[in-house]
Order: C-alpha cells, then sequence, then structure tokens
C-alpha cells in the first residue's frame, strides 16, 4: 500500500512538480494551500490554513506517513521587507517547526525538508565543491532561515524519533522556470549578444525532475533517515558553457562576447550588483557522491535533456 503523503507548497515550482510526481505514482496524498490557493493537478485532499506559523494540523495529520515540506518565504532579489531576516523567520522557522512539531505528535513517520543550499554558503571556489558535511556559512537571511529550521528539525528528530530528512537544492531549472534562468532564455531566443562569453567558472544546477526524484526517493528509502543530501544534476557547467548548451536547446545561436569575467565583476560592483556578479562569474559546485552512495541514486535526466525539455516549454508558452 501507498504512503500516505502530506505535501505543503503544491502550487509553487517544485511543490507542484512533486505533486504531479505523487499523483502519477498512486500516493495518497493531501497538500495543505492557503485559503487563496487553488491545486488543478489531480484528484487529491486539500486543507486550508492561513498561515504556517500559527495554523493548527492534528486533525489533518492523522493517519499520515510522510510530510514533504516544500512551502517557504523564498529568496528574493529585491526584498521590501524591513527586516527580512525577522519575514524569514516567521515563515521558515516558526511555522517549518509549528509544522513539524505537530506531525511528531500525530504519529508522522517521517519529514522531509525541502531547503537550501544557502544554508552551505554563497560560492566555493573551483574544484573544492560543497558537501553535506560541511560547517554551515549562510550569506544572506534566507540562508540563515533555513539553517536554522534545520538545526530545530534535528532537535526534534532527536527528541521525538520522528524521522528527518534534509535536502539542499542548487539552482533549480525545468519547465516553467522563472526569475534570472527565464531571463537568459529570453535573451538566448532573441539573439541578444551576451558579453558571457569567456566565463571559466563552475556552476552545479538541477533539473525540476531530479530533484523531484531524488524527495521521492526520499520518502521511502530507509537509509535516508535523519540525513542531509546534496542535490544536483552530477554534471557543472560554466555560465558560458550553460549558455551554448541552451542556446542549443532553443534551436539559436549563442552570440556571446569574449569579455573577461574580472572586466563584469568591476562592472557589476560598480553599479551594486555584486550578488549578481557572483552567480555569472563565481563558482557554486557540490559534491554529490554521499547521495548517491547511501542511496543508490543517479539524477536520472542528463543536463541536455532537462534543457531541452526547460525549452520546449518555454518556446510553447512564450509571449509574442
Amino acid at each position: 500500500m501507498a504512503e500516505s503523503i502530506f505535501l505543503t507548497g503544491a502550487t509553487g515550482f517544485v511543490g507542484g512538480a512533486v505533486l504531479r510526481r505523487l499523483v502519477a505514482d498512486n500516493f495518497s496524498v493531501t497538500t495543505a494551500l492557503r485559503a487563496d490557493s487553488q491545486v488543478v493537478v489531480g484528484q487529491v485532499r486539500t486543507v486550508m490554513f492561513e498561515s504556517l506559523e500559527t495554523a493548527s494540523w492534528e486533525k489533518e495529520l492523522l493517519g499520515i506517513d510522510v510530510l514533504v515540506h516544500c512551502a517557504a518565504r523564498v529568496h528574493v532579489m529585491n526584498d521590501a521587507e524591513t527586516d527580512p531576516l525577522a519575514a524569514f523567520r516567521k515563515v521558515n522557522v516558526q511555522g517549518t517547526l509549528n509544522l513539524a512539531l505537530q506531525a511528531a505528535e500525530s504519529g508522522v513517520r517521517r519529514f522531509v525538508f525541502v531547503s537550501s543550499i544557502k544554508v552551505n554558503g554563497e560560492g566555493t571556489d573551483s574544484g573544492k565543491p560543497y558537501t553535506a558535511q560541511d560547517l554551515p556559512m549562510p550569506g544572506d537571511p534566507y540562508g540563515v532561515s533555513k539553517l536554522e529550521a534545520e538545526e530545530g528539525l534535528r532537535e526534534l528528530a532527536a527528541r521525538t524519533g520522528m524521522e528527518v530528512v534534509i535536502i539542499r537544492p542548487v539552482l533549480v531549472y525545468g519547465p516553467g522556470v522563472k526569475a534570472n534562468f527565464l531571463n537568459m532564455m529570453r535573451w538566448l531566443d532573441k539573439g541578444v549578444p551576451l558579453p558571457f562569453g569567456a566565463i571559466h567558472n563552475a556552476r552545479s544546477l538541477v533539473a525540476l525532475d531530479n530533484l523531484v526524484d531524488l524527495i521521492v526517493t526520499a520518502i521511502t528509502h530507509p537509509a535516508a533517515a535523519n540525513q542531509t543530501f546534496l542535490v544536483s544534476d552530477g554534471e557543472d557547467l560554466s555560465t558560458t558553457q550553460l549558455l551554448h548548451r541552451m542556446a542549443a536547446a532553443l534551436g539559436k545561436p549563442a552570440r556571446l562576447l569574449p569579455v573577461p569575467s574580472w572586466m563584469l565583476s568591476t562592472a557589476a560592483n560598480m553599479l551594486g550588483k555584486r550578488s549578481l556578479s557572483q552567480r555569472l562569474c563565481g563558482s557554486l559546485q557540490v559534491d554529490i557522491g554521499k547521495t548517491r552512495s547511501l542511496l543508490q541514486w543517479t539524477p536520472p535526466m542528463a543536463v541536455d535533456e532537462a534543457l531541452k525539455v526547460t525549452a520546449a516549454h518555454y518556446l510553447e508558452h512564450k509571449k509574442q
């Protein structure tokens, strides 16, 4: 008999894909949605809530085997909050631990928490990837809030016996991706010349299907209990390589100008865009050796296949 799953964040980019996979795999799924939300995939039980940090879940969690927590206040580029850390803590720490405590009290066996690589930090030296065992060094309020949630979950697991699985994704891309990845596809599709033809960094990415596959693996795999896993596609790309391969997926030429990365970094810093410079020119690599060995898990989708699927969705839905 399939596990009974309680899923948060089902209207989000990752959570929505997790929901579709769980329904396809015939899990019994309950989704928790904000009062103004709707789910359009599958026939699933839905419970409504106003805020994660104050919601009462006792009745909804009875009979649930595994809780998959994708809901979060996500990282935003231009945060309007006067106290961003407090805003992140409210949802990502207080909301997560309120839900997790009630899950433990209701007899939920396992809590799968989608965290972030930002717990590890903002970047790596090339050839020195992050590992799940590294000392966390979050560099922004979002990363701090995710680390504090992880710490609270581990303490709760030790105290109650509920198993906790923590997954830290890198940048996730796939059909329906937004933000900078979507902008990159738009530039390439329009044939805009870009000054990124000589960037020799190395960045780990993860296709949406690969991340979802690991989350589903973490629901049932015995060895996942009380472990932290990093996840990526298993192939790191420079910004220049990513642009060339994304352009190929779009069926367009990549018009890349070989501007030295130091020049781009200098210009970005002068314009107050240091974080953008880090993402474009800096490295961020993860070692998924533990994920592979402990769970016998291999990313099911190769990078070029994932880029093609992402490009096809973009081309089908782009605004003319």
